[in-house]
């Protein structure tokens, strides 16, 4: 079955559409999302859909960057990603975060998970504070959201992706994912595969672990391309991996993060 949809991924046809740049982008969000919820705990279950109703955690994914074009919201921008101006070992990023005061991916996501551990707070900011979380915790591993600050996060590395003018940010956005033809319940079950000991290892990880593994990530697709290269059939059988080791990885700790909060 696995090699069934490895081949599904690799010979994935030749048309796509391109889409605007938003975060995973919709479908990338709601596969990790919809593999966190296969992941929860009964009574983390029943926290998180007393918060959501009758919106699912894979719907609920997509909430922050659905609102990103009212100004009531544009203050949440930055809570999408950070971006960093240096590589860094591991000890030298812990260093890095603890000292962190930006608004930014890491600085939101904690305070939003201290916020929801409350027994007090009002439905109206669980919601949007659970929202955030979903979104966030799967943003943090989107490589290009874990990037440089010189080019905003791969947004200014221009390439193409096969025939069309594009970015490197928005290729790991969108376009790979994309390209692949799943829907995002079927790309849930394709890639949702992880072992007892990956589960274990990944849910307890700190968030500076996934931060440093993501940027791990993002420096080496720097390096192999340059702007202007076109990228095609070979950069998706390259890396199509990552990609899905990533969205796994981002519902396996979002569940692991929301047991931990309501469990």
């Amino acid at each position: 079955m696995k090699n069934t949809f490895k081949k599904l991924f690799i010979g994935a046809a030749i048309v796509y559409a391109p889409l605007q740049s938003m975060a995973w982008g919709t479908t990338g969000h709601r596969v990790s999302g919809q593999i966190a919820e296969e992941h929860l705990t009964p009574k983390a279950r029943l926290a998180v859909h007393a918060i959501l109703g009758n919106e699912s955690i894979a719907l609920a994914s997509n909430w922050a960057d659905f609102i990103k074009s009212d100004p009531a919201y544009s203050y949440m921008s930055p809570w999408h990603y950070i971006d960093l101006n240096k590589v860094y070992t591991y000890p030298e990023l812990v260093i890095f975060l603890k000292a962190d005061t930006n608004v930014d991916a890491y600085t939101k996501l904690n305070y939003l998970v201290a916020q929801l551990k409350k027994k007090n707070l009002p439905k109206k900011e669980q919601l949007l504070d659970l929202r955030m979380v979903i979104h966030i915790t799967e943003d943090i591993h989107q490589p290009m959201h874990v990037a440089h600050a010189d080019d905003k996060g791969g947004n200014d590395f221009k390439v193409n992706w096969f025939n069309q003018p594009t970015n490197l940010h928005s290729v790991w956005d969108s376009q790979l994912i994309d390209f692949q033809q799943l829907s995002y319940t079927e790309y849930a079950v394709a890639v949702n595969h992880a072992t007892p000991a990956e589960i274990k290892e990944w849910q307890s990880a700190p968030i500076s672990q996934w931060i440093f593994e993501t940027n791990q990530i993002a420096e080496k697709l720097y390096i192999e391309i340059k702007p202007g290269d076109t990228l095609n059939y070979k950069y998706n059988f390259t890396h199509i991996d990552t990609l899905n080791r990533q969205l796994l990885k981002g519902g396996i700790r979002l569940a692991g993060l929301l047991n931990q909060i309501f469990g």
